[in-house]
Protein backbone atom coordinates (compact mmCIF):
# COMPACT_ATOMS: atom_id res chain seq x y z
CA UNK A 1 0.00 0.00 0.00
CA UNK A 2 1.74 3.39 -0.62
CA UNK A 3 2.25 5.92 2.15
CA UNK A 4 1.05 9.55 1.51
CA UNK A 5 4.89 10.49 0.39
CA UNK A 6 5.10 7.84 -2.28
CA UNK A 7 1.50 9.13 -3.55
CA UNK A 8 3.11 13.24 -3.17
CA UNK A 9 6.23 11.70 -5.21
CA UNK A 10 4.62 9.70 -8.20
CA UNK A 11 2.34 13.06 -8.14
CA UNK A 12 5.31 15.52 -8.78
CA UNK A 13 6.86 13.20 -11.06
CA UNK A 14 3.78 12.42 -13.31
CA UNK A 15 3.36 16.77 -13.15
CA UNK A 16 6.88 17.39 -14.34
CA UNK A 17 6.61 14.37 -17.28
CA UNK A 18 3.11 16.16 -18.36
CA UNK A 19 4.97 19.84 -18.36
CA UNK A 20 7.50 18.16 -20.91
CA UNK A 21 5.06 16.72 -23.13
CA UNK A 22 2.86 19.80 -22.98
CA UNK A 23 6.06 21.52 -23.57
CA UNK A 24 6.30 19.23 -26.51
CA UNK A 25 3.09 18.80 -27.77
CA UNK A 26 3.05 23.44 -28.22
CA UNK A 27 5.99 23.14 -30.33
CA UNK A 28 4.29 20.69 -32.15
CA UNK A 29 1.11 22.47 -32.99
CA UNK A 30 3.49 25.77 -32.95
CA UNK A 31 5.07 23.81 -36.13
CA UNK A 32 1.64 23.46 -37.97
CA UNK A 33 0.50 27.51 -37.28
CA UNK A 34 1.43 30.45 -35.25
CA UNK A 35 -0.74 30.54 -32.09
CA UNK A 36 -1.15 32.48 -28.90
CA UNK A 37 -1.50 31.07 -25.70
CA UNK A 38 -5.32 30.45 -25.18
CA UNK A 39 -5.49 28.68 -28.89
CA UNK A 40 -2.99 26.56 -27.55
CA UNK A 41 -4.22 25.76 -24.37
CA UNK A 42 -7.46 25.07 -26.37
CA UNK A 43 -6.28 23.05 -29.03
CA UNK A 44 -4.32 20.84 -26.45
CA UNK A 45 -7.97 20.47 -24.30
CA UNK A 46 -9.38 19.46 -27.22
CA UNK A 47 -6.80 17.22 -29.05
CA UNK A 48 -6.83 15.42 -25.54
CA UNK A 49 -10.14 14.95 -25.44
CA UNK A 50 -10.10 17.07 -21.98
CA UNK A 51 -7.33 14.65 -21.08
CA UNK A 52 -4.71 17.60 -20.39
CA UNK A 53 -6.77 20.90 -19.32
CA UNK A 54 -3.44 23.14 -19.51
CA UNK A 55 -3.59 26.63 -17.60
CA UNK A 56 -2.43 29.91 -18.32
CA UNK A 57 -0.43 29.11 -15.14
CA UNK A 58 1.27 25.92 -16.62
CA UNK A 59 1.10 27.56 -20.04
CA UNK A 60 2.80 30.84 -20.24
CA UNK A 61 5.71 30.43 -18.42
CA UNK A 62 6.62 27.28 -20.91
CA UNK A 63 6.19 29.73 -23.84
CA UNK A 64 8.41 32.44 -21.85
CA UNK A 65 10.85 29.68 -21.34
CA UNK A 66 10.69 28.49 -25.03
CA UNK A 67 10.80 32.11 -26.17
CA UNK A 68 13.71 32.75 -24.02
CA UNK A 69 15.96 29.54 -25.40
CA UNK A 70 14.94 31.00 -28.95
CA UNK A 71 12.87 27.81 -30.12
CA UNK A 72 9.81 30.15 -30.91
CA UNK A 73 9.49 34.28 -31.43
CA UNK A 74 6.44 35.88 -29.92
CA UNK A 75 5.38 39.45 -31.57
CA UNK A 76 2.06 41.37 -29.99
CA UNK A 77 -0.67 41.49 -32.81
CA UNK A 78 -3.92 42.96 -32.39
CA UNK A 79 -7.31 40.28 -33.32
CA UNK A 80 -10.96 41.39 -32.63
CA UNK A 81 -10.02 44.75 -30.89
CA UNK A 82 -6.86 42.36 -28.33
CA UNK A 83 -3.79 42.56 -28.45
CA UNK A 84 -2.41 38.78 -28.16
CA UNK A 85 1.17 38.01 -28.20
CA UNK A 86 1.49 35.13 -31.59
CA UNK A 87 3.99 32.54 -31.25
CA UNK A 88 5.78 31.03 -33.82
CA UNK A 89 8.53 27.98 -34.11
CA UNK A 90 12.22 28.54 -35.24
CA UNK A 91 14.72 26.53 -36.90
CA UNK A 92 16.24 26.25 -34.05
CA UNK A 93 12.68 25.13 -32.51
CA UNK A 94 11.92 22.77 -35.59
CA UNK A 95 15.67 20.83 -34.62
CA UNK A 96 15.03 20.27 -30.88
CA UNK A 97 11.27 19.22 -32.00
CA UNK A 98 12.40 16.78 -34.47
CA UNK A 99 15.06 15.32 -31.43
CA UNK A 100 12.54 15.28 -28.69
CA UNK A 101 10.07 13.30 -31.10
CA UNK A 102 13.11 11.07 -32.03
CA UNK A 103 14.10 10.49 -28.24
CA UNK A 104 10.62 10.07 -27.26
CA UNK A 105 10.16 7.18 -29.53
CA UNK A 106 13.61 5.43 -28.12
CA UNK A 107 11.68 5.89 -24.89
CA UNK A 108 8.50 4.15 -25.58
CA UNK A 109 10.25 1.01 -27.08
CA UNK A 110 12.21 1.36 -24.00
CA UNK A 111 9.17 1.59 -21.35
CA UNK A 112 7.57 -0.81 -23.69
CA UNK A 113 10.32 -3.89 -23.62
CA UNK A 114 10.65 -3.30 -19.34
CA UNK A 115 6.77 -3.39 -19.32
CA UNK A 116 7.28 -6.99 -20.90
CA UNK A 117 10.41 -7.99 -19.38
CA UNK A 118 8.04 -7.13 -16.14
CA UNK A 119 5.36 -8.83 -17.23
CA UNK A 120 7.40 -12.51 -18.20
CA UNK A 121 9.52 -12.04 -14.92
CA UNK A 122 7.39 -10.91 -12.28
CA UNK A 123 4.18 -11.89 -13.65
CA UNK A 124 5.27 -15.43 -14.75
CA UNK A 125 3.57 -14.58 -18.17
CA UNK A 126 5.01 -15.48 -21.32
CA UNK A 127 3.77 -11.98 -23.13
CA UNK A 128 2.72 -12.89 -27.04
CA UNK A 129 3.87 -9.35 -28.70
CA UNK A 130 0.58 -9.14 -30.46
CA UNK A 131 -1.23 -9.68 -26.61
CA UNK A 132 1.03 -7.15 -25.21
CA UNK A 133 -0.31 -3.64 -25.62
CA UNK A 134 1.35 -1.16 -27.19
CA UNK A 135 2.53 2.14 -25.35
CA UNK A 136 0.45 5.03 -26.89
CA UNK A 137 2.69 8.06 -27.57
CA UNK A 138 1.61 11.35 -26.03
CA UNK A 139 2.01 13.24 -28.93
CA UNK A 140 -0.06 11.17 -31.16
CA UNK A 141 -2.86 13.97 -30.45
CA UNK A 142 -0.82 16.71 -31.48
CA UNK A 143 0.60 14.95 -34.62
CA UNK A 144 -2.56 13.65 -36.23
CA UNK A 145 -4.44 16.69 -38.33
CA UNK A 146 -7.50 17.97 -37.17
CA UNK A 147 -10.33 16.33 -38.89
CA UNK A 148 -14.31 16.54 -39.65
CA UNK A 149 -16.86 14.59 -37.35
CA UNK A 150 -16.56 11.40 -39.82
CA UNK A 151 -12.83 10.85 -39.73
CA UNK A 152 -13.07 11.40 -35.69
CA UNK A 153 -15.62 8.71 -35.97
CA UNK A 154 -13.11 6.49 -37.98
CA UNK A 155 -10.13 7.59 -35.39
CA UNK A 156 -12.49 6.39 -32.62
CA UNK A 157 -13.80 3.39 -34.02
CA UNK A 158 -9.85 2.00 -34.56
CA UNK A 159 -9.26 3.27 -31.29
CA UNK A 160 -12.22 1.16 -29.81
CA UNK A 161 -10.84 -2.14 -32.05
CA UNK A 162 -7.26 -1.41 -30.28
CA UNK A 163 -8.60 -1.15 -26.91
CA UNK A 164 -10.75 -4.43 -27.56
CA UNK A 165 -7.63 -6.53 -28.87
CA UNK A 166 -5.86 -5.12 -25.88
CA UNK A 167 -8.13 -6.07 -23.25
CA UNK A 168 -8.51 -9.63 -25.31
CA UNK A 169 -4.51 -9.65 -24.75
CA UNK A 170 -4.97 -8.75 -21.35
CA UNK A 171 -7.31 -10.88 -19.90
CA UNK A 172 -5.41 -14.30 -21.75
CA UNK A 173 -2.36 -13.01 -19.43
CA UNK A 174 -5.02 -12.63 -16.37
CA UNK A 175 -6.19 -16.23 -17.20
CA UNK A 176 -2.30 -17.88 -17.26
CA UNK A 177 -1.74 -15.81 -14.20
CA UNK A 178 -4.25 -17.06 -12.56
CA UNK A 179 -3.38 -20.64 -13.30
CA UNK A 180 0.12 -19.89 -11.79
CA UNK A 181 -1.74 -19.15 -8.64
CA UNK A 182 -3.72 -22.05 -8.76
CA UNK A 183 -1.07 -24.40 -9.30
CA UNK A 184 1.32 -22.27 -6.52
CA UNK A 185 -1.54 -22.63 -3.97
CA UNK A 186 -1.78 -26.14 -4.38
CA UNK A 187 1.74 -27.02 -4.14
CA UNK A 188 1.71 -24.88 -0.48
CA UNK A 189 -1.30 -26.80 0.48
CA UNK A 190 -0.34 -29.68 2.96
CA UNK A 191 -1.25 -33.13 1.76
CA UNK A 192 -4.13 -34.77 3.71
CA UNK A 193 -2.61 -38.34 3.20
CA UNK A 194 0.15 -37.73 5.57
CA UNK A 195 -0.37 -37.80 8.93
CA UNK A 196 1.12 -35.45 11.39
CA UNK A 197 3.34 -36.38 14.07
Amino acid sequence: MATEKEEKTTESWLKEAQKGYIRIGVLILLNKKPSHGYELMKEINNRTKGFWQPTPGGVYPILRDLEKSEYINGRWETQKNRKLKVYKLTKSGEIILRRAIEKQSEILNNIGSLFREFASAVLNVEPAKAAMPEMPSPFTPFLAERSDSKENLKDLEHQRKHVHESMRGMQEQLKQIDQRIREIKKQLEPDPTKTQE
